[in-house]
């Protein structure tokens, strides 16, 4: 596997090969690192004229027998951190396409800016994978460790300025909110769900969570719960399409002695167990049009009535409520009661698809992962797990229309399946299971209200694009060729069209 090194030419290099390596910066950080450790191709990416390149470039040839290779970039100012990250990105998405196997990639910290350093531990946590090192004459060269993640699919615009509007949204938030924690996510889109779950978790008015089926609305239920006023009392949760018809108002709102057969005693429901707490009920949208009824009178009245009783029960009760239907729809159907929706739909959150959560893919494969292994541990047998490059980077072009439940379902098959300590890209595209409903999505999406034809466009390709590099390892003309293309250069275009080197 050849062992790639990456970094930018910094002035004390420059420095260091001017006086020959025997000034106070000794050989200076790149002739350090490339004479203590064996690299296979060095990358230099530089903004200084050429003439100083090619003399510090001759000097480093006769320190080492590695291949080296120069990047002339263009930036502003050595501390524009969207123009550095957009260089780097560049350079190393080349270093990839120029190899169809696996690489090992070092990115050094210590040439260049403090702003060129933290782009690379960025990268080299989260999108290219990769080891850091530092070097200087009184340590020597060092791996750093970094301790931390971020997701990267969305810094160029965390980079070009924080959200104003995001930023008064938070303000007044109560400083500690620990039970969101547990719900990983980078993206925007989440940020906003979170902070008005945050605001609405203080209040006791009924909350409805949309979203498609594994998006996590039970997770954020229970959150909401945890950072409630109610969260000493009983979080209740009741799955409303896997209750018998029959049986639904019995178990919601209790039933008396002889109420019906088999009622041999008298038995509280969910309301009266979620007293002073939360009641979740998940499918709302399953619910018959009797049981909506007395539904919506257990709210208006906050009392209910048990089966076969006469008297009313007072309750106390925080009412959440979470669909993956388009309740809108379905009251015009008339198959959901249009006041019961107005009644639970005082504070609404749409949780959005995995697909559409940018930046959010990276660290919850890697969470779902560490949460498998922990978890695992014990088991005889069972050895840690590490996922590949090339099988992480498959997982985030997948459209995952089973959502976070499906990564993690996929993610625990994979660890089982595989024979090693490592996850391959094999192992992942035999752990997932091919379903129609990403078809669907493209295809039945609803025009008009934000719809984007190139956003759809540019997702089909990139997902076929990948596939067939991945397939062909990296060969574009095999690849061309696996996509009806003529030829690889048609390829190469509309690769670069979508910003994929």
């Amino acid at each position: 596997m050849p062992k790639i090194l990456a970094c930018w030419i910094g002035f004390t290099d420059l420095r260091a090969a001017q006086q020959n390596g025997t000034g106070k910066d000794g050989l200076g950080p790149i002739a350090q690192a490339v004479s203590h450790r064996q690299f296979d191709e060095v990358h230099l990416l530089n903004d200084i004229d050429d003439e100083k390149t090619n003399l510090f470039t001759s000097w480093l040839k006769t320190r080492t027998s590695s291949e080296i290779f120069t990047h002339k970039t263009n930036l502003s100012g050595p501390t524009r951190f969207a123009e550095i990250y957009e260089a780097a990105v560049s350079v190393i998405n080349d270093i990839l396409a120029s190899h169809s196997g696996d690489i090992r990639l070092t990115f050094h910290l210590s040439p260049g800016t403090p702003q060129m350093a933290a782009v690379w531990v960025i990268l080299g946590k989260t999108r290219f994978p990769a080891e850091l090192i530092e070097s200087s004459v009184q340590e020597g060269v060092q791996t750093t460790s970094v301790p931390f993640d971020i997701a990267v699919e969305f810094l160029p615009d965390l980079l070009k300025g924080s959200d104003g509007r995001f930023e008064k949204l938070a303000a007044g938030l109560p400083s500690e909110a620990p039970a969101f924690s547990a719900i990983i996510h980078r993206c925007q889109q989440m940020k906003q769900v979170i902070v008005k779950a945050r605001h609405i978790a203080l209040r006791s008015v009924p909350v409805l969570i949309e979203g498609e089926s594994g998006t996590g609305k039970e997770m954020l239920a229970r959150a909401i719960h945890e950072a409630s006023p109610r969260r000493q009392h009983p979080f209740i949760a009741v799955n409303c399409g896997a209750i018998p018809a029959e049986l639904t108002e019995a178990l919601l709102f209790g039933h008396e002695k002889g109420a019906y057969t088999g009622a041999d005693k008298s038995a509280a429901g969910f309301f009266e167990a979620a007293t002073k707490g939360t009641l979740f009920l998940d499918e709302i949208g399953e619910l018959i049009f009797p049981t909506q009824v007395k539904l919506l009178r257990a709210i208006q009245e906050k009392e209910i009535v048990r089966v076969g009783a006469t008297s009313p029960i007072p309750i106390d009760v925080r009412l959440v409520a979470a669909t993956n239907r388009n309740l809108i729809e379905e009251v015009n159907a008339r198959r959901f009661r249009s006041d019961l929706f107005y009644r639970i739909a005082v504070a609404v959150l749409r949780l959005p698809p995995l697909r559409d959560r940018t930046g959010d893919l990276n660290p919850l494969i890697d969470h779902l992962l560490d949460r498998i292994n922990t978890e695992n541990a014990g088991e005889a047998g069972h050895e840690h797990k590490q996922i590949s490059v090339s099988a992480k980077n498959f997982m985030l072009h997948h459209p995952w229309p089973g959502n976070v439940r499906e990564l993690q379902n996929t993610l625990l098959r994979a660890a089982v399946w595989s024979s090693g300590p490592s996850i391959e890209l094999e192992d992942i595209r035999d752990a997932i299971i091919p379903t129609g409903s990403s078809t669907d999505q493209l295809l039945g999406r609803p025009l008009g209200d934000g719809f984007d034809l190139n956003e759809i466009v540019e997702k089909i390709e990139r997902h076929y694009f990948q596939r067939a590099m991945d397939q062909a390892g990296g060969n574009k003309t095999k690849a061309a060729q696996l996509l009806g293309l003529k030829n690889y250069q048609t390829l190469t275009n509309r690769m670069k069209k979508w910003g994929m080197a």
